[in-house]
């Protein structure tokens, strides 16, 4: 019984052993399956991450390609346009080679026609001469026969007729190569004057010596005055400014000659009305601040002048010198916008003329200098110019041209005649200056009575507002010929005796009627 149960018992055991054998498998077949389930999903998946980076690759590569065809094409078409522009202009430059060849071919031709009128015209005098010997031979021998004079006489009267048909002949000659040469400077200068002022052109301000104030109740001029008038004797003792208090409205004026000296005080009184505190001692330190901020203002309007000319190298009291002219002003044109525009039109000049232009540049805008201290120095300003100019070490070249750009000195060189003629393009130009009525008329009166003043002249009208005199003279006392040596003698008494802007023009008229009546 006992080993039965034992038998029964291992058997037992063993069928359990066997069963949980058999889940066991049976658990790890499941598993194995669900395993490969999943290795198969893994696999799927990465098949298909593998074939859309592949897709992308291919996206990719496709846009790259793209890109660069299209860069390639954009160089493609830029490098075409560059070889068509540069197609055009080497077209453009044999256009211009041949236009000049053909020019300097007419004006060889020219020249040889001139040369070969000039040989005629030599081979004519040459006949003319031969032809006055003979006649003075045959005038000789019948003066002394008819009229018993010796030869001597007779030679005197014979030069006196000659030396009268050889000043008309010369008059003649003179007047056709004077309008010739006339012309083509005029219509070179013209050229290069046009494009100068084309290319530049500025708006000019009026300013005049005083300056007013605008204030925010009449109250406030009893403040500016104070106590007994010490407020406004401190402010023009520290200012070297009058202020002037009348009875206009919440106005006062400033006055006085020194532009400088009136911006600062100018600057100094808006301070004070604004803050309101006014007495000797606050006057006083506006006063400075307002000085010190000026001095920071003419410095770097001298900078900005000169920057923008294009003038480097200069030194910081010229650039100091040269911004007190923003405050200058000349028949009511800016003196430092003034220099600014000779310095441009110089500028363009020089290069037309093929001079340097950094020196034209430089000569234009410092030209005026002297204005900044005329008011302190005794002498005319283009003077005073020259002598700072000379102070700070520029070169006489410039210092010259500085000194004769109003025709106190003579001009020596090509940019001192540069100089002459920028001032009067700038000064001369409408609207640039503006001039009383007073002094207009007087101007327009002297010029005629300049050209009155000669023998001959019957008439003079100063026309195109002082630009142009036309004078009539008598035709019973003056000759065709005679009339070139008045136009000319009227320009020098006029450039002697005149300040004026600009140009004027002389033509002198000569007219001669017959009147008749039929009965």
């Amino acid at each position: 019984m006992d080993n039965t149960g034992y038998i029964i018992a291992a058997a037992a055991a063993l069928a359990g052993i066997g069963l949980g054998f058999g889940g066991y498998a049976l658990w790890a077949r499941r598993r194995v399956v669900a395993a490969a389930q999943r290795a198969k999903v893994i696999i799927e998946d990465a098949n298909r991450e593998v074939a859309a980076k592949k897709k992308e690759a291919a996206l990719q590569a496709k846009e790259e390609l793209y890109r660069t065809r299209s860069q390639f094409e954009k160089e493609t078409r830029q490098e075409r346009q560059e070889l068509k522009e540069l197609d055009k202009r080497i077209n453009s430059r044999e256009e211009n080679l041949e236009k000049k060849l053909n020019f300097l071919e007419r004006r060889e031709a020219k020249f040889q026609e001139r040369e070969k009128q000039f040989k005629e015209r030599e081979q004519s005098f040459g006949e003319k001469e031969q032809k006055v010997q003979s006649l003075i031979a045959q005038q000789q021998s019948r003066l002394q026969q008819i009229s018993g004079l010796s030869r001597e006489e007779a030679r005197n009267i014979l030069l006196d007729s000659l030396r009268e048909e050889a000043e008309r002949e010369g008059a003649l000659l003179g007047r056709q190569i004077e309008a010739e040469a006339r012309e083509k400077a005029e219509q070179s200068a013209r050229k290069i004057i046009t494009l100068a002022i084309q290319r530049y052109a500025s708006d000019q301000v009026s300013e005049v010596a005083v300056s007013a104030i605008p204030l925010p109740n009449d109250e406030m001029k009893g403040r500016i005055i104070g106590r007994e008038g010490r407020n406004i004797r401190a402010f023009q003792a520290l200012t070297g400014v009058d202020i002037i208090v009348d009875d206009t409205p919440e106005v006062v004026v400033l006055s006085g000659f020194d532009p400088v000296r009136r911006e600062i005080a100018r600057v100094s009184l808006k301070k004070l009305v604004s803050d309101g505190r006014i007495h000797p001692p606050r006057i006083e330190e506006v006063v400075k601040k307002s000085a010190s901020e000026v001095d920071r203002t003419i410095r770097e309007a001298g900078e900005q002048a000169a920057f923008e000319v294009g003038v480097p190298g200069l030194k910081p009291e010229m650039i100091k010198t040269l911004g007190r002219l923003r405050y200058r002003t000349s028949y009511g044109q800016n003196v430092l916008d003034h220099s600014r525009e000779v310095a441009f039109v110089m500028g363009i000049m020089a290069a037309e003329l093929g001079l340097d232009v950094q020196t034209a540049k430089k000569i234009g805008l410092l030209h005026d200098i002297g204005k900044a201290v005329d008011h302190e120095v005794e002498g005319p300003h283009a003077e005073i110019g020259a002598n700072l100019a000379r102070k700070f070490g520029l070169p006489p070249l410039i210092v010259n041209a500085i000194a004769s750009h109003h025709g106190e000195k003579e001009p020596q060189t090509a940019y001192d005649f540069l100089s002459q003629a920028g001032d009067a393009i700038s000064a001369a130009r409408p609207g640039a200056r503006s001039e009383s009525l007073e002094g207009y008329l007087k101007r327009l009166g002297k010029l005629e009575q300049l050209a009155l003043s000669f023998h001959g002249v019957k008439k003079a009208y100063a026309i195109q507002a002082g630009r142009e005199v036309r004078v009539m003279v008598e035709p019973d006392k003056v000759g065709d010929n005679e009339t070139v040596h008045i136009a000319r003698n009227i320009s020098k008494k006029i450039e002697e005796e005149m300040d004026y802007p600009g140009q004027v023009k002389i033509t002198v008229l000569r007219e001669t009627r017959a009147v008749e009546f039929a009965k």
